[in-house]
């Protein structure tokens, strides 16, 4: 059959409040145009994020029943443990309750003043936590990566050239090599097999580990399976292991491809390495086997993960952003191509060229498609990236706007709904005018700030 239907049925459902366009208006007002102050009962469809808004399976709530609250030795944290290493054979698994946590006792351990930190496309809580320890991220993605148009198959791969000139010029400053899979701030991009190996390649020949950040493996792994040459045959976990055979460790946020509503992990083979992070971990979040979470938590996730790698699921997945991406780019609308696992994203940057990038065009169409139509959606641009260390602001590689899709949520009809708000949109876009930044904080300014419109 033609159609891709999503590979589930609704077995409870959760009302949505329909709101007025006067209400919205309103309403952004009041939260100063920053779509991460409003209420969720005031949006119709939340695309903001897919982290932790999924919705969880049948077998993950019966799993919640069986979650053991011991505070150590819990049999929740042996069948989560098992649950990682049979798709990541990493040999220390540091339970945290979210992904930025185990970022924290990463860069805790690697970061410092001095230190240049190296990924194709770190997103905003990675840096955050990199120049939180006074170090510094810098992003090596290919070229292609950085052109929405560009049809390269694996546009999140890092530039191996780059990356080596990069570990010549830094030598000792640099403490650790990342890559992230899916590339989220570069559109949700995959990264090939092929380039995972080059990577890791490099920072081993230099002498430095290499960690991956995970947090949308699965889609990562699909799209290795579907546009790799020599992987097509091959199954999602084996795939999935390949990736993570050749690096030293990870950070997770279980709130994307573990289909939790919380939680996350850090990886690790070195002994040291994890001794240091545990002893953090004790500190800021909970005993080692349970890390924060509670066990009935842990037990989802280990679901979760059976799940993730099904091949029925990642198709449907996969699918729901071709079409609104095929959809929009009939009308005219510069999307990025081709479309991204977790999520379809607006070259805002193009498509509002009468908007200069320090004006944040992604944050104007992101506050006029609420405005219109209730849908919230997120700015992956120069309000995001735009602030530098130093506190200077430039434009950043990309103005986007990113339609995140919580995993097993929304349907057919909402999709069809999203096309038609663009409509709307696209008919009043010549009247859209940029924003200022009124209020700020110095780190990950973009979750608290306030605009004003020009």
């Amino acid at each position: 059959m033609k159609t891709i239907i999503e590979p589930f049925r609704i077995k409870s459902v959760e009302p949505i409040r329909l709101t007025s366009r006067p209400e919205r208006e309103r309403k952004l007002a009041e939260v100063g145009y920053n779509l991460f102050g409003l209420p969720s009962d005031d949006v119709l469809i939340d695309l903001l994020t897919d982290s932790g808004t999924g919705a969880m399976s049948s077998h993950q709530w019966a799993a919640v029943m069986r979650g053991d609250e011991s505070y150590a030795g819990s049999p929740s944290f042996t069948r989560f443990e098992a649950a990682v290493k049979n798709l990541m054979p990493f040999k220390h698994v540091i339970p945290t309750h979210q992904g930025r946590a185990a970022e924290a006792i990463l860069f805790s351990i690697f970061g410092g003043a001095g230190k240049c930190i190296p990924s194709n496309t770190h997103f905003d809580t990675t840096r955050g936590n990199i120049e939180a320890s006074g170090a510094q991220g810098d992003d090596l993605v290919i070229a292609e990566g950085k052109d929405p148009q560009s049809l390269h198959p694996f546009k999140g791969n890092m530039d191996l050239a780059k990356l080596e000139a990069y570990l010549q010029e830094h030598g000792d400053a640099v403490p650790v090599v990342m890559l992230t899979i899916t590339n989220n701030a570069g559109g949700g991009q995959p990264v090939s097999l092929e380039n995972i190996r080059g990577v890791a390649a490099l920072a081993h020949r230099f002498g430095k580990p290499f960690v991956i950040d995970g947090c949308r493996f699965a889609e990562n792994a699909w799209f290795i399976k579907e546009r790799e040459e020599g992987q097509q045959e091959r199954t999602i976990p084996e795939i999935v292991r390949d990736c993570f055979a050749v690096a030293d460790g990870m950070t997770m946020s279980a709130k994307k491809d573990a289909f939790g509503n919380i939680g996350g992990w850090l990886a690790l083979n070195d002994d040291d390495l994890a001794e240091q992070a545990r002893g953090h971990l004790i500190r800021t979040e909970g005993f080692p086997t349970y890390g924060g979470l509670a066990g009935r938590d842990l037990d989802a996730l280990a679901q979760g993960l059976s799940e993730i790698v099904e091949e029925d699921y990642l198709r449907y997945r996969i699918r729901t952003n071709e079409y609104i991406v095929e959809r929009l780019d009939a009308m005219g609308i510069p999307v990025v191509k081709p479309a991204g696992g977790h999520a379809v994203f607006i070259d805002a940057r193009a498509w509002l060229s009468h908007i200069p990038p320090l004006e944040y065009p992604g944050q104007a169409l992101a506050v006029a498609l609420y405005e219109i139509a209730g849908i919230r959606s997120c700015e992956i641009g120069t309000a995001m990236f735009g602030r530098q260390p130093d506190g200077s602001e430039k434009p950043a590689a990309m103005d986007l706007v990113r339609l995140a899709f919580p995993r097993r949520t929304y349907t057919q009809s909402h999709a069809d709904y999203i096309v038609e708000a663009f409509e709307e949109v696209a008919a009043a876009k010549d009247s859209l005018r940029g924003y200022k930044i009124v209020k700020e904080p110095k780190l990950m300014r973009h979750f608290t700030c306030r605009f004003a419109k020009l």
